[in-house]
């Protein structure tokens, strides 16, 4: 990052209320080297630009704020995190934040094990499984404070997903575009069968980008069945 752009990126994160410090500016430009060194192996993003890699993954996973609030002292699992997002710029932001992030990719998971050892980032763990599978470990299975996604699958699908481990009182977060309430309607019945309750829309739109982020916030309100998650690739082939 130039010095422009990181006075950019603190400028970005006062908008939505955090104050970065120099530590934390550095373990973001220390990630973003990470990323673009590892992406000519491992394909992690077709972002490689610095400028947009500060707006679209820094940013875009921080305004996850304008729904949690503070995370420090809570449980949240990054679903399908891929190369980190958004869960490692969220740990960053909330270093008390106790962080899962649950990737089936084997390379990319080496990749976040690389980032949270060169970041020095304590409480992340990484879990190299689908999202079908720890859905049904009692370890995981309804033990966190937020369930979160990003591009992951429709909403029909992802909620099969992320619901599972939420805990009740708990809430699923899913970072959407503008089909966002397209997606409501359509996962409507399985929300309410997951024990979701009323889908609230936070609007995390950038201001200077022209574009439409919206983040849909379920909270957890009653038990999920025991038998969903379904086994592998059925919620992706057969969305309830």
């Amino acid at each position: 990052m130039t010095a422009d752009s990181l006075a950019a990126l603190s400028k970005g994160a006062s908008q939505f209320g955090i104050s970065l410090t120099p530590a934390q500016i550095e373990q973001f430009l220390l990630y973003q080297q990470l990323l673009i060194n590892w992406n000519d192996r491992l394909n992690l993003t077709a972002i490689t630009n610095p400028k947009e890699i500060e707006e679209r993954h820094f940013l875009d996973s921080v305004s996850c704020i304008l729904a949690t609030g503070d995370l420090d002292g809570q449980k949240l699992v990054d679903v399908g995190s891929g190369a980190g997002f958004p869960g490692l710029p969220l740990k960053i932001v909330f270093p008390d934040l106790a962080l899962t992030l649950l990737e089936s990719t084997g390379k990319k998971s080496e990749f976040l094990i690389e980032v949270s050892k060169a970041l020095s980032l304590d409480d992340v763990q990484i879990v190299t499984e689908r999202a079908e599978i720890v859905g049904q470990q009692k370890q995981f299975r309804q033990q966190f404070d937020w369930a979160v996604a990003r591009a992951v699958a429709n909403l029909s699908i992802l909620v099969e997903y992320l619901l599972p481990l939420c805990k009740i009182g708990g809430h699923a977060l899913a970072q959407k575009g503008p089909k966002a309430p397209v997606e409501i309607l359509n996962a409507d019945r399985a929300i309410t069968h997951l024990g979701g309750g009323e889908v609230q829309i936070v609007d995390a739109s950038p201001s200077d980008r022209g574009e439409t982020r919206l983040l849909i916030v379920i909270p957890k309100v009653a038990s999920t069945p025991e038998n969903y998650p379904r086994r592998p690739g059925k919620p992706n082939k057969s969305p309830l």
